[in-house]
């Protein structure tokens, strides 16, 4: 039998493989069944993804919430407002010493050298993927996302792009929402949303302009696994959109 401590030595150098770098920012969207059996479950592939990146590197993932948080309840709180994406991830949220950005639909959480940094000013936006986002931020420091199991359509950082851009999809309503620190105090955000109605996102398109190295593909475990330079796909991105601002959606 495997134990948890072989499973993440395994995943460790998988990841190493792949291209993630110690010292190193990455964001990570993922699909915790894809990667098959862990022993150990989730908290065997933080350790593992963790021991990839050093102790000078910082761990990203989304904290999305735009599923329970909306016009019909305009509350946020960092501690208590679950995520929806994906079993990873909120666990990853709860997690003990994960930190938590200030924002009511697209939060992140972090743990790392760089955490504090990246997710300090979110509460200052007026969009959800603003410039003081770490979605956005994860460009100007030459991040990495990752993908594990679950394909490139995920890509939140996406959004950061498009809002550059502001194709006639993107952006619904503003929203004035309450949002709860984890020290309890409230900060108040007016934010405006995003919309897709009627579409659907494509940002796996984003693949066919990305060569190697910007872009590599690999096994993790059981998953095959995606691993994208923030910088090169944000650049290939916004040139695609700003040729044709419909280039990563299609009729949902």
């Amino acid at each position: 039998m495997t134990s948890d401590t072989d499973m993440r030595l395994k995943m460790h150098h998988a990841l190493l493989a792949l291209g993630v770098r110690s010292g190193g920012v990455v964001m990570v969207h993922s699909s915790l069944r894809a990667l098959g059996p862990v022993e150990g479950g989730a908290e065997t592939v933080v350790l593992a993804l963790l021991d990839a990146l050093g102790p000078e590197g910082t761990l990203m993932m989304p904290a999305l919430s735009y599923s329970t948080v909306g016009a019909d309840n305009p509350n946020f709180h960092a501690l208590d407002t679950p995520s929806c994406v994906g079993a990873l991830a909120e666990y990853f949220r709860t997690r003990p010493g994960t930190l938590r950005s200030i924002h009511p639909t697209h939060s992140v959480a972090a743990i790392g050298a760089r955490a504090r940094e990246l997710l300090a000013r979110h509460e200052d936006d007026t969009t959800p993927c603003g410039p003081r986002s770490p979605f956005h931020l994860l460009h100007d420091i030459g991040g990495q996302l990752l993908f594990l199991g679950c394909g490139t359509k995920p890509n939140t950082m996406m959004h950061a792009v498009e809002e550059l851009v502001e194709p006639p999809y993107l952006f619904g309503r503003t929203i004035t929402y309450d949002c709860i620190r984890p020290d309890g105090t409230s900060h108040p955000m007016a934010v405006r949303s995003h919309n897709f109605a009627g579409v659907a996102q494509r940002y796996d398109r984003l693949e066919s302009l990305l060569p190697f190295p910007h872009l590599r593909v690999g096994p993790v475990l059981g998953a095959t696994c995606h691993l994208l330079e923030a910088a090169p796909a944000w650049d290939a991105a916004l040139a695609a959109l700003q040729q044709d601002p419909l280039a990563f959606i299609e009729p949902a």
